[in-house]
């Protein structure tokens, strides 16, 4: 028992939320995050590539909703299109084209959703 376990534990849903992994710190890479706790290295923590991160936030929203995002009707389609926009899922290559697969509509489609929010 190293005492850091409360520290992990509250970590950890974060780290889950984000799509990154916990891993012991002396397996850390030089691209990973290192989290100290009372002076000490506890965790480290990897992040998830930026394209992964897409299709893990995407994965998190049908949790949420409990149904495949494809099922959503069209107000609820926009609602994910505007949550996505805000946290810069479109900035990802290609985004707009992930998104549409999930959501079951054509890219056209999430460009419209896109322009509607604009002009809102």
């Amino acid at each position: 028992m190293t005492g850091d376990e409360p520290f992990i534990a509250a970590v950890k849903p974060l780290v889950d939320a984000m799509g990154g992994e916990m891993l012991p710190p002396d397996e850390a890479g030089p691209d990973d995050v290192v989290l100290a706790w009372e002076g000490a290295d506890a965790v480290a923590v990897r992040l998830p590539q930026l394209a992964d991160s897409l299709d893990h936030i995407l994965a998190a929203m049908e949790r949420k909703r409990g149904k495949p995002l494809a099922d959503l009707d069209r107000k609820a389609k926009q609602e994910v299109v505007r949550i996505l926009e805000a946290r810069g899922a479109f900035s990802v290559r290609h985004g707009v084209e992930t998104v549409a697969g999930a959501l079951g509509v054509s890219r056209f489609t999430v460009y419209n959703y896109l322009n509607r929010e604009k002009g809102a």
